[in-house]
C-alpha cells in the first residue's frame, strides 16, 4: 500500500508540474543521451530523453522515478507536448521515447516507427458542471449520431438543437489545437481525423479542461485523468464526464451507467463496455526495434506487473498477461 500511495502523490506533483514542463517544451529540445551501458560497478548509467502524449506523461513520470529509485545513475529528460511532438521528435532522433495515445500510422511506420503498447484508457466527451442542462444530459446521454453533428458537421449551434427541452443557450465547441492523440482518438469514434473536428482549437488536456469548467455553454472532450479526483475517485469538482447512449434509446441504461466513478469506467473500458475508439492503447514509439540498454531495461521494467499495478489507482487500465508477454517480446 505504501507503494500505490506515493506514486499517487507523484501522479498529483506530475499535474502541478506539468506547466513547467510545457515551458520547457516551448523554450528548448530534449536531446538525446550521450552515453550509455553500465558503470565499472555494472550498474546502469545513462540518460532516457522522452517527450509526447499529455495522457501518458504523469504515468511516465511515475515509473521513471521508481525506476530512477533502483537505477540512481539513470537520469530522465521527459516533458509533455502532444502526441504528434512525441511521434516527431522520436522519428527525427530527439529524443528515445514518443509518447503516443492514438493509432500509428502507415507513413509514420515507414519512416521506422516501432511501437510497444504499455497501458490503455479512453477519451470522453465533458461539459461544464454548470452546465443548465447537466441533469437531463446525465440522464439520457447523447448518441453518437448526435456527437458527429456537433464535433465533425458543426451543425448545432444551441443546446436546443440536441433536444428540444434543452435551453437555447449557444453551444460552445472546443477541440484540441495541438496534434494530439485525444483529438485523433475521438476523431475516430466518428470515422474521422483530428483535422477533421470543428470548434474552438485549445491546447493540451489541462487547456481544455480549464476551459470547460469555465464555460457552462461548452463540450469537448478529454483523457480520463483529467476528468477524475484521484483520491475522491469521484470527477472533478467543475467538469462532468458525458454518458454515450450506445444503443440510441434515448437514455442513459444501468449497463451504460459507469461514468459516476473512475474505478467503474475504467472496468468498463477493461471489459469492452465502452467504445474503442474512443477507448484506445497508450504506447512507447521507438525510431526502430530498441538497442540502447537503458532504453530496453526501462521500457522491461515498465511492462513488469509491479509497474503496471500502479495504473487502475491511477485511472489506466493494465496490460492483461497474454498481452504483456506479446509486448515483451518486441524486445527480444
Amino acid at each position: 500500500m505504501q507503494y500505490m500511495r506515493k506514486n499517487t502523490l507523484t501522479y498529483k506533483l506530475g499535474k502541478l508540474l506539468l506547466p513547467a514542463a510545457l515551458v520547457a517544451v516551448l523554450l528548448c529540445q530534449c536531446a538525446p543521451k550521450n552515453s550509455s551501458g553500465r558503470d565499472e560497478h555494472n550498474r546502469l548509467q545513462g540518460t532516457v530523453s522522452i517527450s509526447g502524449a499529455f495522457a501518458l506523461y504523469p504515468l511516465v513520470v511515475m515509473w521513471s522515478e521508481d525506476f530512477k529509485a533502483l537505477h540512481p545513475k539513470v537520469r530522465f529528460n521527459i516533458s509533455a507536448g502532444g502526441a504528434g511532438k512525441g511521434i516527431a521528435d522520436a522519428l527525427s532522433g530527439m529524443v528515445d521515447i514518443g509518447l503516443v495515445s492514438r493509432d500509428v500510422h502507415k507513413q509514420e511506420f515507414e519512416r521506422g516507427a516501432y511501437v510497444i503498447h504499455v497501458a490503455k484508457d479512453a477519451v470522453i466527451g465533458t461539459v461544464s458542471a454548470d452546465n443548465p442542462n447537466i441533469k437531463a444530459l446525465l440522464r439520457r446521454g447523447m448518441k453518437r449520431e448526435e456527437l458527429r453533428r456537433i464535433f465533425v458537421e458543426g451543425s448545432i449551434s444551441s443546446w436546443n438543437q440536441i433536444d428540444s427541452s434543452f435551453t437555447d443557450d449557444d453551444l460552445h465547441v472546443y477541440v484540441r489545437a495541438d496534434a494530439a492523440g485525444a483529438a485523433e482518438t475521438w476523431a475516430g469514434f466518428f470515422g474521422k481525423s483530428q483535422e477533421d473536428l470543428k470548434g474552438v482549437g485549445i491546447f493540451g488536456d489541462p487547456g481544455i479542461a480549464q476551459a470547460i469548467e469555465k464555460n457552462p455553454s461548452a463540450i469537448g472532450f478529454n483523457n480520463i485523468n483529467y476528468v477524475y479526483n484521484l483520491t475522491t475517485r469521484q470527477q472533478s469538482g467543475g467538469i462532468r464526464a458525458l454518458p454515450i447512449d450506445l444503443n440510441n434509446n434515448g437514455m442513459i441504461d444501468d449497463r451504460e451507467n459507469f461514468y459516476g466513478h473512475i474505478d467503474s469506467l475504467t472496468r468498463a473500458v477493461a471489459a469492452g463496455k465502452y467504445p474503442s475508439p474512443p477507448a484506445r492503447n497508450l504506447s512507447f514509439l521507438l525510431k526502430g526495434k530498441p538497442e540502447d540498454l537503458v532504453v530496453t531495461e526501462f521500457i522491461k521494467f515498465v511492462l513488469t506487473r509491479q509497474s503496471q499495478s500502479i495504473l487502475l489507482e491511477n485511472g489506466f487500465i493494465p496490460l492483461n498477461e497474454a498481452q504483456l508477454k506479446e509486448e515483451h517480446a518486441k524486445l527480444n
